[in-house]
């Protein structure tokens, strides 16, 4: 038997460990978010979806340049940079627990976004540097464990935290947090610069123009229009919303990036993203699920807790409570869906997964009401997250096992971009989507409503609807000098109208699901298995018919 026949030797997991609380750090602070709505709602005194924009500018800057990001990890070495970057979030932390005001905040999730960017695909890469074989495989479904786990323990510890302290000592624990990993990072193996590493300014500007346009298009559909231009657009464009405008504009550029990337590729220099990673059709449909399972993702972790905290009042604590079941077997199936890959093919896991988000979702839309720690509603959200946990670590691997080593970075970078670019977009459209939908059942009851006169309405801002809860409702009418009868229907009108919007927004959900089985058919039929050592290049399509031939 040959040197290259014997099975690789065991490596220490020490490494693991920071890389794994590396993961933490990012899936803890996005799950904070969340669950701390009402607390940052009450403090910096605005409406729950200026707190959505915080979500939204994290993603955004992951996904913006998280391929820029992979380039330094490769030119500068996975261990170095590492350290450097989760220094950088450690402070964005700081700059969060210490925020007066809701911009302040958006600057420390920018903050907290751009080292996020460096650390995702240094992650990939420090695994692939530090693990072979089977532990390779263990080490790369133990990180979407460890991204369903920190989920489980921001919805407890900030709903415990947010309940009876506040909002941020949440983020104070990151603080600590990051300390721990950069004090573990002196524990990982140092691996050598890459000199010849170029970074493509140009493909740089191109992505991260195209990304921010996409997403900031999302962020602002409700407010400044989906097509024509309503009065909080900063502009118009022959009386169009820039809104839809700048989607359309992100989304030519992200194809003029692909084709530069090309470009670049085929003059024998380094693309921003070394386009091989998406090569196959096997691996683009697994990009298309990782950014639906994780958009739906987003939608449901920004409903519910804006329904239970803000529509029904409830603390920071139930909140954890009322999604502990949906969390907790998201963790748990990320972590046993592994044992399921030498017997079914990724292409059933994944169809299989996003016929249980189909099942779930549209079984929320049928059964919820105004209480969702109702046994059904619990149901519904179990149900969804065993297919959100087979989903998030199987379109991963896939991804990881298709690539050569020396691209781990760029599958890392490719992972960052579509799952924060996904969480971006679907936080974005969730708030877009839900109220839009209370706006417009709002108006409709409004319209003949003989207990509610014009001369009630006309007192009322209806270009700025937004979810409140009852008691605001009602302090908000009494100003309006209507009479209690006419203050009984207003509420009335607002419930109906937010638990319409509730399960429309969570049947389009179910149909973005079932979209989604489409690209999952197309994923690959083979067992998931480490990342190759070797670059390998992939044979274009031609080429692929005649060996198939031979």
């Amino acid at each position: 038997m040959s040197s290259t026949d014997t099975a690789p030797p065991r490596e220490s997991w020490v490494p693991m460990i920071a890389i794994a609380l590396g993961q933490v750090l990012m899936s803890f602070n996005v799950a904070a978010l969340p669950v701390s709505l009402a607390g940052m709602v009450a403090s910096f005194e605005v409406p729950p979806t200026t707190i959505a924009t915080g979500i939204v500018m994290y993603s955004l800057s992951v996904a913006g340049f998280v391929m820029l990001g992979a380039k330094l990890v490769q030119r500068f070495g996975s261990t170095a940079v590492f350290r450097v970057v989760v220094g950088l979030f450690g402070v964005a932390q700081v700059l969060m627990v210490l925020a007066t005001a809701a911009p302040v905040m958006m600057v420390a999730q920018l903050l907290a976004g751009l080292a996020a960017a460096v650390i995702v695909p240094a992650l990939v890469a420090l695994i692939a540097h530090h693990y072979r074989g089977p532990q390779q495989a263990t080490a790369v479904g133990a990180l979407g464990s460890a991204r369903a786990g920190a989920g489980v323990a921001a919805f407890m510890i900030g709903g415990m935290l947010g309940t009876f302290i506040g909002w941020r000592p949440v983020f104070g624990i990151l603080v600590v947090l990051a300390g721990v990993v950069f004090f573990l990072s002196f524990r990982l193996k140092p691996e050598e610069q890459r000199p010849e590493v170029k970074i493509d300014i140009v493909g740089v500007i191109l992505a991260a123009t195209a990304i921010i346009m996409v997403v900031f298009g999302f962020n602002n559909l409700n407010r400044w229009g989906l097509g024509v231009a309503r009065p909080g657009a900063p502009f118009s464009v022959f009386g169009m919303s820039p809104a839809p405008l700048m989607i359309v504009t992100g989304i030519i550029l992200l194809q003029v990036f692909l084709a530069w990337c090309r470009r670049v590729a085929a003059r024998g220099r380094t693309p921003l993203l070394d386009l091989r990673v998406i090569t196959s059709g096997e691996e683009r449909a697994a990009v298309y699920a990782m950014f639906t399972v994780v958009g739906l993702e987003a939608m449901l972790n920004f409903t519910v807790p804006l329904y239970i905290q803000i529509v029904q009042g409830r603390t920071p604590i139930e909140t954890a409570i009322a999604m502990m079941p949906f969390n907790l077997t998201v963790f748990f199936t990320a972590m046993l869906v592994v044992r399921l890959y030498d017997k079914v093919p990724p292409r059933r896991i994944a169809q299989g997964g996003f016929l249980l988000c189909i099942v779930g979702l549209l079984w929320l839309a049928f059964v919820v009401r105004n209480d969702w720690s109702a046994i059904p509603v619990m149901f519904g959200l179990i149900t969804f997250g065993l297919g959100q946990g087979a989903l998030v670590t199987l379109v991963f691997n896939v991804l990881v096992t298709a690539a050569p080593k020396d691209l781990a970075g760029d599958v890392g970078s490719l992972r960052g971009t579509t799952q924060n670019l996904a969480a971006g977009v679907g936080t974005a459209v969730a708030g877009a989507l839900l109220v839009g939908l209370l706006s417009a059942g709002i108006m409709y009851r409004i319209a003949e409503n003989p207990q509610l006169p014009p001369g009630v309405v006309s007192q009322i801002d209806l270009d700025s609807i937004n979810f409140v809860s009852n008691d605001r409702l009602l302090g908000i009418m009494q100003r309006t000098g209507a009479n209690p009868e006419q203050v009984a229907e207003a509420v009335r009108v607002n419930t109906e109208a937010r638990l319409q919007a509730l399960k429309i927004g969570l049947l389009i959900m179910a149909a973005v699901a079932a979209l989604a089985i489409i690209p999952a058919s197309r994923l690959p039929a083979y067992r998931p298995g480490e990342i190759p050592s070797g670059r390998v290049p992939q044979p274009q399509p031609a080429r692929r018919e005649e060996e198939a031939a031979a």
